[in-house]
Formats: structure tokens, sequence, C-alpha cells
């Protein structure tokens, strides 16, 4: 019996988790929940599962929870946290013994890395943990001789792909993409993408920010640096193709030329499954259609149309501080195009200027690693300032949303 502690419990990994939890009573519990500012979710799902500790992000949400809990008879038989060390709380639980990651941004960082430093296996479905301070985080795991399991659902194809053979036998690892709604897309046209547009995912329903990420492919450079010091391979070993069909999630080349290539459904519970049942296999009824299987289209990703991609291959080749700062330019910069400060083509803008600006400096430690990335907050959020003064001094009718 695997006891769960779930870090973003109300989100779409977290609510898929608990779907598994729920489908085999017999190999998973609920341990422990921390959850954002949705009370009501948050509620439902204590009342549900009974986890001995929910943390909210905030005091004035856990006091509200803990007042619905005392109406129904709970008030006393679960522990009410909040803010970040209730999350630490959570994610180091003595009980618990598998620790879903599934904040979304640098908030669930100090929570995944205690969680890997108090010996527990860690299932990372949060990208920024190991784009920010996935050095220390890999570094911390291999000490503690516990595995981190990936539940992107890219990752978790290589991870299933690299039971095929020895890492030494590896020669390339390909990561696959969509290509985002502007795949064909001319690039003058980038200027006056909506915000509307950016959000209609041909293929994933995704929050908001990883939505425009994929619309980028600053979300398969972040894939990229995952891949990296997950498997502990290069940049140069690891490739991207556009694939629009999603239907193989990512492959693996061996140095003998064979390929093998991870298939399934489209569904992100069959990694959760994966990561919580490994080294195991179990049956499920999550079944990808082989008989509908028509086309596979593959094609090299444009870096000049989707430069996200190309700063992700430089970030990570110079490390450290660099790839905080990819993360933190790129998380304001896209909250700027959701607010209409700045237009689509501006991200990448603002990214690269931040990153030239970055010096590639090695954090030591996670309060270096926060450190680092809200130095580079406040750099994006200055450039995007002094970028939108200039349009109001240009056009004083306003500017052009």
């Amino acid at each position: 019996m695997k006891r769960i502690a779930i870090l973003g419990s109300t989100g779409s990994i977290g609510k898929s988790t608990l779907k598994i939890v729920e489908a085999f009573p017999d190999r998973c519990s609920v341990a422990t929940l921390a959850a954002g500012i949705n009370v009501e979710l948050a509620f439902e799902q204590a009342r549900r599962w009974h986890p001995k500790i929910v943390s909210l992000a905030s005091e004035e949400a856990a006091d509200r929870l803990h007042d619905k809990l005392k109406k129904v008879g709970l008030g006393h038989a679960i522990d009410i946290a909040h803010g970040s060390p209730g999350t630490v709380k959570v994610a180091t639980y003595p009980d618990a013994d598998f620790v879903v990651s599934a904040i979304v941004g640098v908030a669930g960082l100090e929570a995944t890395y205690e969680a890997v430093k108090a010996g527990k296996t860690v299932g990372v479905a949060n990208k920024e943990c190991l784009v920010t301070a996935g050095d220390l985080i890999v570094a911390e795991a291999h000490k503690q001789a516990k595995p981190l399991l990936p539940i992107d659902s890219e990752h978790n194809a290589i991870h299933q792909c690299l039971r095929g053979g020895r890492r030494d036998e590896v020669h390339r690892i390909w990561l696959t993409a969509s290509g985002g709604p502007f795949l064909h897309t001319p690039r003058p046209q980038f200027a006056n993408i909506t915000v509307e547009q950016a959000l209609n995912h041909p293929t994933w329903k995704m929050g908001k920010r990883i939505t425009i990420d994929s619309a980028t492919l600053m979300n398969k450079g972040f894939e990229v640096i995952e891949a990296c010091r997950l498997f502990d391979m290069p940049a140069s070993q690891v490739g991207v193709l556009v694939h629009p069909q999603s239907t193989i999630h990512s492959m693996v080349e061996f140095v003998d030329g064979s390929l093998l290539a991870q298939l399934s459904v489209t569904d992100m519970q069959l990694p959760i499954l994966y990561a919580l049942t490994y080294p195991e296999r179990i049956q499920s009824d999550l079944r990808f259609p082989v008989s509908e299987l028509r086309q596979l289209d593959f094609s090299p990703p444009d870096n000049e149309k989707f430069p996200c991609l190309r700063l992700a291959y430089e970030a990570v080749e110079a490390g450290g501080a660099k790839t905080i700062a990819l993360n933190a330019a790129d998380e304001v910069a896209v909250a700027a195009f959701l607010d209409g400060a700045i237009g689509f083509d501006d991200i990448p803008a603002t990214i690269e200027s931040v990153l030239r600006e970055t010096p590639a400096l090695k954090p030591e430690s996670i309060d270096q690693v926060l450190d680092m990335d809200a130095d580079a907050r406040r750099r994006a959020r200055y450039l995007i300032q002094e970028a939108g003064s200039a349009t109001d001094r240009a056009h004083p009718a306003g500017r052009h949303k």
C-alpha cells in the first residue's frame, strides 16, 4: 500500500492522482494533501479522503477550510496548515512514502526538495522544480538512493523506453511536440496573435501558462532541460521532433540504430499510474485504439519561428542561474501576455533580454535558487514596464492590446 502525499491536490494532476487512488484502493491511500486557494474543492477532498494534513496557500483559506471541517465533525481529525511551511509539512509527513509534486511554479520547489531530502520517492509533475533546481534535487535523490519518477507524459515515456537498454547504449533521446496552435502560422502574423488563439491548443486541455508555453514551444524547452537532468544526458543528445498527432509521447534511439517509442492514450492518469506502481505494471482500462492508428508525421522544429526552444538549449548548456532566469522570465512574460500588456512575440524577446543580463552563477542551495528566481522576475517586470512606457510615449492614445 503506497501512502501518498499530493502537492497540488486541486489541480489537474492532483485530481487525476485521486482518480487513480479511487480506482486502486488496494494499492494506494491518501496520507496528506496540499492545495492552493480552492477551499471548496479542498474541503470535498478532505471529507472524502480524511488525510492527516491539509495545507492551503494562505492563512485565510486555511481558516475557512478549518471552519467548514468543524461543521462536519472533522475539525480535530485533520491538521490544517498553510503557506510554504504547511506544504513542506505535507511533503515530509513521516507516514507518507510517495510524494506527487504537482504544484505549478516555484511554489512547490522547497517542498519537493525537502521530500527528497526526507527520503521519499517523488513523482515529478512540476517542470519548474527540475528546470530551476534540478541539479540540487537530483543530487539529493542520489544521496538518498531514491528514484525521481517523471509524471510528465514525455519524460514518463522516456523512462519506460529506457527500460529496454542500458544507459551506455543510448545514442539520443527524442522528445515529441505537438507544435501547438501556430505550427503552420506564418512568422509575420505572430505580432497579431490573440490570447484566445494562443489558448486554443490542438491536443491537450491544460492550464493557461502551460498552454501558452506550448504555443511558444517554451514548454518543450523546459522538457529538454528536465530530460538532461532526470536522465543525466547532455543537451546535444536530447532532440525535439514536431509530431502533431501526439500519438508517440517520446522515443529513445540506441547506438545500434534501434528506436523504442512509447504510445498511449492522451490521458495523464496513465503516467501517474505508471509512477505510482513502478517497477510493476498493473492492469488498467486506459487503452490505446491501435486499430485507429493511421498516420504519424514528424518534422524538425523551426527555431527561428519559435526562439524559446533555442533559448532553453542555450540556458541548459550554461546551467545554473540561466535556467532559473529562463523559467522566471517566461512566467512573468506569459502573465503579461495574458493580461494584454505585451504581444505574443514579445514573450521570447523579454526572456532573451533577461538571460542576457543574468550571470552564469551556480546556486548552492534552494534559498539561492529562490533569490535568483526573484531577481530574474524583477528584471523581467522592469523590462516589460519600460517597454510599455515607451509604447505609451510613442502612442499616447493607448497601448496595443
